[in-house]
Protein backbone atom coordinates (compact mmCIF):
# COMPACT_ATOMS: atom_id res chain seq x y z
CA UNK A 1 0.00 0.00 0.00
CA UNK A 2 1.50 3.32 -1.11
CA UNK A 3 0.85 6.28 1.23
CA UNK A 4 0.46 9.79 -0.18
CA UNK A 5 2.60 12.21 1.79
CA UNK A 6 2.39 15.86 2.72
CA UNK A 7 5.69 17.38 3.93
CA UNK A 8 5.64 20.17 6.51
CA UNK A 9 9.07 21.80 6.40
CA UNK A 10 12.22 20.22 5.02
CA UNK A 11 14.47 20.74 8.06
CA UNK A 12 18.19 20.44 8.63
CA UNK A 13 18.23 16.65 8.06
CA UNK A 14 16.53 16.87 4.67
CA UNK A 15 19.56 16.35 2.44
CA UNK A 16 21.29 13.58 4.38
CA UNK A 17 18.34 11.67 5.91
CA UNK A 18 14.78 12.41 4.80
CA UNK A 19 15.25 13.09 1.08
CA UNK A 20 17.32 9.91 0.47
CA UNK A 21 14.95 7.86 2.63
CA UNK A 22 11.88 9.03 0.72
CA UNK A 23 13.67 8.31 -2.57
CA UNK A 24 14.53 4.79 -1.47
CA UNK A 25 10.99 4.22 -0.13
CA UNK A 26 9.15 5.23 -3.30
CA UNK A 27 7.35 1.88 -3.28
CA UNK A 28 5.72 2.85 0.03
CA UNK A 29 5.51 6.67 -0.04
CA UNK A 30 4.56 9.20 -2.69
CA UNK A 31 5.18 12.87 -1.88
CA UNK A 32 2.21 14.90 -3.14
CA UNK A 33 2.58 18.30 -1.44
CA UNK A 34 5.22 20.37 0.36
CA UNK A 35 4.74 23.27 2.78
CA UNK A 36 7.82 25.31 3.74
CA UNK A 37 8.03 28.97 4.87
CA UNK A 38 11.06 29.56 2.61
CA UNK A 39 9.37 29.48 -0.80
CA UNK A 40 12.35 28.43 -2.91
CA UNK A 41 13.08 25.49 -0.59
CA UNK A 42 9.46 24.33 -0.90
CA UNK A 43 9.65 24.60 -4.70
CA UNK A 44 12.94 22.70 -4.86
CA UNK A 45 11.66 19.87 -2.66
CA UNK A 46 8.37 19.70 -4.55
CA UNK A 47 10.15 19.64 -7.90
CA UNK A 48 12.39 16.83 -6.63
CA UNK A 49 9.36 14.57 -6.12
CA UNK A 50 7.07 15.93 -8.83
CA UNK A 51 4.83 17.29 -6.08
CA UNK A 52 3.12 20.63 -5.45
CA UNK A 53 4.35 23.47 -3.24
CA UNK A 54 1.51 24.57 -0.95
CA UNK A 55 1.04 27.83 0.94
CA UNK A 56 0.24 26.94 4.54
CA UNK A 57 0.20 23.71 6.51
CA UNK A 58 -3.59 23.78 6.96
CA UNK A 59 -4.15 23.74 3.21
CA UNK A 60 -1.70 20.83 2.97
CA UNK A 61 -3.31 18.81 5.77
CA UNK A 62 -6.80 19.23 4.30
CA UNK A 63 -5.88 17.98 0.81
CA UNK A 64 -7.77 14.89 -0.34
CA UNK A 65 -4.67 13.49 -2.03
CA UNK A 66 -2.64 13.45 1.23
CA UNK A 67 -2.91 10.44 3.55
CA UNK A 68 -0.11 11.11 6.06
CA UNK A 69 1.82 14.13 7.30
CA UNK A 70 5.60 14.21 7.75
CA UNK A 71 6.50 17.12 10.04
CA UNK A 72 10.21 17.50 9.34
CA UNK A 73 10.72 21.00 10.74
CA UNK A 74 8.89 22.82 13.53
CA UNK A 75 10.01 26.39 12.72
CA UNK A 76 7.50 29.07 13.71
CA UNK A 77 4.37 26.92 13.73
CA UNK A 78 5.39 24.52 16.50
CA UNK A 79 2.77 21.83 17.15
CA UNK A 80 0.01 23.39 15.02
CA UNK A 81 0.51 21.00 12.07
CA UNK A 82 0.24 18.02 14.46
CA UNK A 83 -3.02 19.35 15.89
CA UNK A 84 -4.35 20.06 12.38
CA UNK A 85 -3.47 16.50 11.33
CA UNK A 86 -5.34 15.17 14.38
CA UNK A 87 -8.40 17.19 13.37
CA UNK A 88 -8.17 15.80 9.83
CA UNK A 89 -7.65 12.24 11.05
CA UNK A 90 -4.28 11.83 9.34
CA UNK A 91 -1.25 9.97 10.69
CA UNK A 92 1.82 11.97 11.73
CA UNK A 93 5.55 11.29 11.48
CA UNK A 94 7.25 13.93 13.62
CA UNK A 95 10.94 14.76 13.19
CA UNK A 96 10.53 18.36 14.36
CA UNK A 97 11.79 19.82 17.60
CA UNK A 98 8.99 20.62 20.04
CA UNK A 99 9.44 23.01 22.94
CA UNK A 100 6.42 23.39 25.19
CA UNK A 101 5.60 23.94 28.81
CA UNK A 102 4.27 20.90 30.71
CA UNK A 103 0.60 21.80 30.25
CA UNK A 104 0.97 22.28 26.48
CA UNK A 105 2.91 19.02 26.12
CA UNK A 106 0.22 17.15 28.04
CA UNK A 107 -2.55 18.67 25.91
CA UNK A 108 -0.79 17.71 22.68
CA UNK A 109 -0.33 14.15 23.92
CA UNK A 110 -4.00 13.96 24.86
CA UNK A 111 -5.10 15.36 21.47
CA UNK A 112 -3.06 12.78 19.59
CA UNK A 113 -4.38 9.94 21.75
CA UNK A 114 -7.98 11.13 21.43
CA UNK A 115 -7.78 11.53 17.65
CA UNK A 116 -7.04 7.84 17.07
CA UNK A 117 -4.38 8.57 14.43
CA UNK A 118 -1.06 6.75 14.19
CA UNK A 119 1.85 8.85 15.45
CA UNK A 120 5.60 8.28 15.31
CA UNK A 121 8.27 10.48 16.86
CA UNK A 122 11.67 10.27 15.19
CA UNK A 123 14.48 9.04 17.47
CA UNK A 124 17.33 8.12 15.10
CA UNK A 125 19.82 7.37 17.89
CA UNK A 126 17.71 4.38 18.96
CA UNK A 127 17.84 2.85 15.47
CA UNK A 128 21.55 3.39 14.82
CA UNK A 129 23.51 0.13 14.32
CA UNK A 130 25.86 0.97 17.22
CA UNK A 131 22.91 1.38 19.61
CA UNK A 132 21.32 -1.89 18.49
CA UNK A 133 24.61 -3.69 19.09
CA UNK A 134 25.07 -1.98 22.47
CA UNK A 135 21.70 -3.32 23.64
CA UNK A 136 22.73 -6.81 22.51
CA UNK A 137 25.99 -6.56 24.49
CA UNK A 138 24.19 -5.31 27.61
CA UNK A 139 21.95 -8.36 27.44
CA UNK A 140 24.73 -10.88 26.75
CA UNK A 141 28.23 -9.70 27.73
CA UNK A 142 28.37 -6.38 29.56
CA UNK A 143 25.55 -6.72 32.07
CA UNK A 144 23.32 -3.97 33.41
CA UNK A 145 24.43 -0.33 32.98
CA UNK A 146 25.51 1.56 36.07
CA UNK A 147 26.87 4.86 34.70
CA UNK A 148 26.11 6.62 31.42
CA UNK A 149 27.90 9.68 30.04
CA UNK A 150 26.25 11.28 27.03
CA UNK A 151 27.88 14.35 25.49
CA UNK A 152 27.17 16.53 22.48
CA UNK A 153 29.42 19.38 21.37
CA UNK A 154 28.34 21.45 18.39
CA UNK A 155 29.42 24.83 16.98
CA UNK A 156 27.25 27.89 17.31
CA UNK A 157 25.70 29.11 14.09
CA UNK A 158 25.97 32.58 12.56
CA UNK A 159 22.86 34.68 13.03
CA UNK A 160 20.32 34.19 10.25
CA UNK A 161 17.32 36.27 9.38
CA UNK A 162 15.07 33.25 8.82
CA UNK A 163 13.91 30.79 11.46
CA UNK A 164 15.62 27.73 10.06
CA UNK A 165 18.86 28.21 11.99
CA UNK A 166 19.73 25.15 14.11
CA UNK A 167 20.96 27.46 16.86
CA UNK A 168 17.46 28.38 17.98
CA UNK A 169 16.29 27.48 21.52
CA UNK A 170 13.85 24.96 20.02
CA UNK A 171 16.74 23.10 18.40
CA UNK A 172 18.64 23.02 21.69
CA UNK A 173 15.62 21.42 23.33
CA UNK A 174 15.43 18.90 20.51
CA UNK A 175 19.08 17.97 21.12
CA UNK A 176 18.42 17.36 24.81
CA UNK A 177 15.20 15.43 24.16
CA UNK A 178 17.07 13.05 21.85
CA UNK A 179 19.96 12.60 24.30
CA UNK A 180 17.59 11.90 27.19
CA UNK A 181 15.64 9.37 25.15
CA UNK A 182 18.91 7.70 24.12
CA UNK A 183 19.96 7.30 27.76
CA UNK A 184 16.51 6.06 28.81
CA UNK A 185 16.65 3.48 26.02
CA UNK A 186 20.18 2.34 26.91
CA UNK A 187 19.38 2.16 30.63
CA UNK A 188 16.18 0.19 30.02
CA UNK A 189 14.32 1.85 32.88
CA UNK A 190 12.81 5.17 33.90
CA UNK A 191 14.55 8.13 35.59
CA UNK A 192 13.35 9.06 39.06
CA UNK A 193 15.01 12.46 39.57
CA UNK A 194 17.00 15.13 37.72
CA UNK A 195 19.56 17.75 38.68
CA UNK A 196 20.05 20.44 36.01
CA UNK A 197 22.61 23.14 35.28
CA UNK A 198 22.37 25.85 32.65
CA UNK A 199 25.23 28.17 31.61
CA UNK A 200 24.66 31.39 29.71
CA UNK A 201 27.09 32.99 27.27
CA UNK A 202 28.49 36.48 27.70
CA UNK A 203 27.73 38.34 30.90
CA UNK A 204 24.13 39.52 30.84
CA UNK A 205 23.32 37.32 27.84
CA UNK A 206 20.19 35.18 27.76
CA UNK A 207 21.74 32.85 25.17
CA UNK A 208 22.37 29.37 26.62
CA UNK A 209 25.70 27.91 25.53
CA UNK A 210 25.85 24.82 27.78
CA UNK A 211 23.33 22.59 29.53
CA UNK A 212 24.01 19.63 31.79
CA UNK A 213 21.80 17.30 33.76
CA UNK A 214 22.27 14.31 36.04
CA UNK A 215 19.54 11.67 35.92
CA UNK A 216 19.01 8.97 38.52
CA UNK A 217 17.27 5.79 37.34
CA UNK A 218 15.53 3.10 39.36
CA UNK A 219 16.85 -0.27 38.16
CA UNK A 220 16.37 -2.99 40.76
CA UNK A 221 15.91 -2.69 44.54
CA UNK A 222 19.21 -1.62 46.06
CA UNK A 223 20.80 -0.58 42.75
CA UNK A 224 20.98 2.75 40.94
CA UNK A 225 21.88 3.95 37.46
CA UNK A 226 23.15 7.49 36.96
CA UNK A 227 23.34 9.29 33.61
CA UNK A 228 25.19 12.54 32.99
CA UNK A 229 23.95 14.36 29.87
CA UNK A 230 25.43 17.52 28.41
CA UNK A 231 24.99 19.62 25.30
CA UNK A 232 27.29 22.54 24.55
CA UNK A 233 27.25 25.28 21.92
CA UNK A 234 30.10 27.33 23.30
CA UNK A 235 32.50 27.05 20.33
CA UNK A 236 32.11 30.02 17.95
CA UNK A 237 31.23 29.37 14.32
CA UNK A 238 34.50 31.05 13.29
CA UNK A 239 36.45 28.12 14.85
CA UNK A 240 35.14 25.18 12.79
CA UNK A 241 38.12 22.93 13.57
CA UNK A 242 37.77 23.32 17.32
CA UNK A 243 34.47 21.46 17.56
CA UNK A 244 36.05 18.25 16.23
CA UNK A 245 39.20 18.47 18.37
CA UNK A 246 39.38 15.48 20.74
CA UNK A 247 35.59 15.02 20.96
CA UNK A 248 34.37 12.76 23.78
CA UNK A 249 32.49 9.58 22.90
CA UNK A 250 28.86 10.36 22.14
CA UNK A 251 27.79 7.76 24.69
CA UNK A 252 29.91 5.96 27.30
CA UNK A 253 28.25 3.18 29.28
CA UNK A 254 29.88 1.58 32.33
CA UNK A 255 28.25 -1.79 33.04
CA UNK A 256 28.58 -4.57 35.59
CA UNK A 257 30.97 -6.60 33.42
CA UNK A 258 32.57 -4.01 31.12
CA UNK A 259 32.42 -0.61 29.48
CA UNK A 260 31.34 0.57 26.01
CA UNK A 261 32.08 3.70 23.96
CA UNK A 262 29.58 4.56 21.21
CA UNK A 263 29.98 6.97 18.29
CA UNK A 264 27.08 7.15 15.89
CA UNK A 265 26.06 5.76 13.62
CA UNK A 266 28.16 2.61 13.55
CA UNK A 267 31.28 2.68 15.76
CA UNK A 268 31.36 0.73 19.02
CA UNK A 269 34.42 0.00 21.16
CA UNK A 270 33.95 -2.08 24.30
CA UNK A 271 36.07 -3.66 26.99
CA UNK A 272 35.48 -6.66 29.22
CA UNK A 273 37.67 -9.19 31.06
CA UNK A 274 38.93 -10.49 27.71
CA UNK A 275 40.23 -7.07 26.68
CA UNK A 276 39.42 -4.56 23.92
CA UNK A 277 36.87 -5.14 21.16
CA UNK A 278 36.26 -2.76 18.26
CA UNK A 279 33.25 -3.10 15.97
CA UNK A 280 32.49 -1.10 12.85
CA UNK A 281 28.88 -1.93 12.11
CA UNK A 282 26.94 -1.84 8.89
CA UNK A 283 23.21 -1.84 8.51
CA UNK A 284 21.07 -3.27 5.76
CA UNK A 285 19.32 0.07 5.39
CA UNK A 286 20.17 3.62 6.50
CA UNK A 287 18.46 4.74 9.68
CA UNK A 288 16.16 7.14 7.82
CA UNK A 289 14.76 4.32 5.69
CA UNK A 290 14.27 2.05 8.71
CA UNK A 291 12.22 4.71 10.51
CA UNK A 292 10.03 5.37 7.47
CA UNK A 293 9.39 1.63 7.09
CA UNK A 294 8.34 1.49 10.74
CA UNK A 295 5.99 4.42 10.18
CA UNK A 296 4.49 2.70 7.12
CA UNK A 297 3.81 -0.41 9.18
CA UNK A 298 2.26 1.68 11.95
CA UNK A 299 -0.13 3.39 9.52
CA UNK A 300 -1.15 0.30 7.56
CA UNK A 301 -1.43 -2.02 10.57
CA UNK A 302 -4.82 -2.84 12.05
CA UNK A 303 -3.33 -2.15 15.49
CA UNK A 304 -3.01 1.56 16.23
CA UNK A 305 0.51 2.73 17.05
CA UNK A 306 1.73 5.87 18.79
CA UNK A 307 5.40 4.96 18.71
CA UNK A 308 7.56 7.44 20.58
CA UNK A 309 4.68 9.66 21.72
CA UNK A 310 5.06 8.78 25.41
CA UNK A 311 8.87 8.78 25.06
CA UNK A 312 8.87 12.27 23.53
CA UNK A 313 6.49 13.56 26.19
CA UNK A 314 8.61 12.16 29.03
CA UNK A 315 11.86 13.51 27.57
CA UNK A 316 10.33 16.98 27.19
CA UNK A 317 9.13 16.83 30.80
CA UNK A 318 12.64 15.94 31.96
CA UNK A 319 14.13 18.92 30.08
CA UNK A 320 11.57 21.21 31.70
CA UNK A 321 12.25 19.80 35.16
CA UNK A 322 16.02 20.17 34.60
CA UNK A 323 15.47 23.89 33.93
CA UNK A 324 13.37 24.09 37.09
CA UNK A 325 16.18 22.32 38.99
CA UNK A 326 18.67 24.97 37.85
CA UNK A 327 16.34 27.79 38.85
CA UNK A 328 15.57 26.35 42.29
CA UNK A 329 19.06 24.99 42.93
CA UNK A 330 17.94 21.49 43.95
CA UNK A 331 17.31 17.99 42.60
CA UNK A 332 13.75 17.47 41.30
CA UNK A 333 11.82 14.23 41.72
CA UNK A 334 10.20 13.14 38.45
CA UNK A 335 6.51 12.30 38.26
CA UNK A 336 5.00 11.39 34.88
CA UNK A 337 1.45 10.97 36.10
Amino acid sequence: MKLRVGLVGVGNAWEYRHRPALRASSDRFEVRAVCEPVAHRAEMAARDFNAEAVDGFRALVERDDVDVILVLSGQWYGALPILAACDAGKAVYCAAALDFDPDQARQIKQRVEASGVAFMAEFPRRQAPATVRLKELIATRLGSPRLLFCHQRVPTEPHKADRTSPATPVSRTHDLVELIDWCRYAAGCEPTSVLGLTHFGDQGSQQIDYEMMSLDFADQPGTRITAQISSGRYIPACWPEAVSFRPPAALQVACEEGIAFVDLPSTLIWFDHAGRHMESLDSERPVGEQMLYQFHRAVTSLVRSTSGLEDAYRAMRIVQQAHRSHTEGRRIELDFA
